[in-house]
Parts: structure tokens; C-alpha cells; sequence
């Protein structure tokens, strides 16, 4: 089984970058998890390029998610909700016409942040974008790591509560995989 990971963090220093690259090694046996390239890499949208011609770097995130058997978003929340970055790679994606990528495709959202909620805001914004995707979000269990300085240090989740919770989420998502294949 193979899942792609969509970060919606560009910051060197990011809480949701860390848990992003954590997760190949809390995801369960047989699942292969990859990230896709930073939605930095997209150029913001607009009509006019997507008239001369899809960009490359579209195509490509949306060839890697339509190939992958799940997609996972791990973002923070900006101003109570979903960081313009990640907004932007969705519309993008969006306008994919060809086998669109991310129609029925089973998707899982954690956030991590500093304050208490854990980038509970950005979440349910961004359901409501995946709606209109018409996404097969997983809905429960929920991960919001909250107190995000306090258990990830140095790139790395440090507190084994965190760590658990999210592998079982993970294995929550294989099992939300399976069952929609």
C-alpha cells in the first residue's frame, strides 16, 4: 500500500513538516509513505496559466496522488485556518481535468500547532474543502497535536504519547484504505 504526504507548511522549522516526516516510521506494516514535493513549488493560481498549459509541478503532485492509495495532509492552522500555500495546491489540483486526483481518494488530515486546539480550525476548513474535491476524508480518529513545541524538538516527535496516538491513527487510515479499495 502506498500513501503521499501533502504538507501545508513551507517553514524550515515546521511542527507539521516534522510529523510529516515521522510518519513513514509510525505508519503500519506493508504501507509506504512518501512526500510529495513542498506546495511551494506550485505557482499561484491563475486562469491565465492554467489556459497556455497545466504546469509541470502540477501534473506531477496530481499523477503521484491519483497513483498513491491514500493521501495524508499534515498542515497548520494560519488564522483559523488552512495556510494559502496548501489552499493553492488544492485549487490547483482541482483543475486537474484527467483522471482527477483526488476524487474518492481516501485522505487523512493531522495538524500540529503551539496553542491548545492543535489546528483544529484549519481542519475543518479544510474538510470543507476536501468536500467540494469530493475527497474520501477520514473522519475519526481526529489527530491535533496540540502543545506542538512542547512534544516536537530538533525535527522529531519527542513525546511517545503523540507518537502512539498517531500510529494509531495511521492504522485506523490503513484499515479506512482497505475498506474503500
Amino acid at each position: 500500500m502506498k500513501w503521499v504526504v501533502l504538507v501545508g507548511s513551507v517553514r524550515r522549522g515546521s511542527y507539521n513538516a516534522a510529523v510529516a516526516r515521522a510518519l513513514p516510521a509510525l505508519a503500519p506494516e506493508a504501507v509506504a509513505v512518501t512526500l510529495l514535493p513542498s506546495v511551494a513549488s506550485l505557482p499561484i493560481y491563475d486562469g491565465d496559466i492554467e489556459a497556455a498549459g497545466m504546469p509541470g509541478p502540477v501534473t506531477a503532485m496530481g499523477a503521484e496522488i491519483a497513483g498513491a492509495d491514500g493521501l495524508v495532509i499534515v498542515t497548520p492552522e494560519y488564522n483559523y485556518s488552512v495556510p494559502g500555500g496548501l489552499k493553492n495546491a488544492l485549487d490547483w489540483l482541482s483543475r486537474i481535468k484527467e483522471r482527477q486526483p483526488l476524487k474518492g481518494k481516501p485522505t487523512l488530515i493531522l495538524s500540529a500547532s503551539p496553542g491548545a486546539l492543535g489546528g483544529a480550525r484549519a481542519q475543518y476548513h479544510l474538510r470543507q474543502v476536501l468536500v467540494a474535491l469530493d475527497a474520501a476524508v477520514m473522519n475519526m480518529p481526529e489527530v491535533m497535536i496540540s502543545q506542538a513545541h512542547k512534544k516536537i524538538e530538533d525535527g522529531r516527535i519527542i513525546d511517545e504519547g503523540t507518537s502512539a496516538f498517531v500510529g494509531k491513527q495511521l492504522a485506523a487510515f490503513k484499515a479506512f484504505v482497505e475498506k474503500l479499495a
